[in-house]
């Protein structure tokens, strides 16, 4: 007679999957202090997840930032263009006001 032992095997695979999907927060501070005075806190938070379960609860951060997303540096770039052209603008304003003033035309 034969023993059976159920046996159901977790592998890297299916832990993985189930992490991505569910998402892990692993979050820790150290704190360096000398006489109950404190020199130094590092506050340290690591999400280990998919992409769209990060969408998913709000963290999107890497679609804003212009050096990890083509998209947000042309929007960067078009912005600090938009932005250059009235500072310009208000300079040639402010340069004709000054010029009038001063009986300079």
């Amino acid at each position: 007679m034969a023993i059976e032992h159920p046996t159901q095997s977790s592998n890297l695979v299916d832990v993985l999957e189930t992490v991505l999907d569910k998402g892990v927060v692993i979050a820790g501070d150290i704190r360096v202090g000398i006489a109950d005075v404190e020199l130094l806190t590092i506050k340290i938070r690591l999400i280990v997840a998919s992409v769209d379960k990060a969408k998913e609860i709000g963290m999107d951060w890497w679609e804003n930032d212009p050096y990890l997303s083509s998209k947000a540096a042309e929007q960067n770039n078009d912005q600090l263009e938009k932005e250059n052209k009235e500072l310009q603008k208000r300079i040639e304003q402010l340069e004709k006001k000054s010029g009038q003033s001063n009986g300079i035309v």
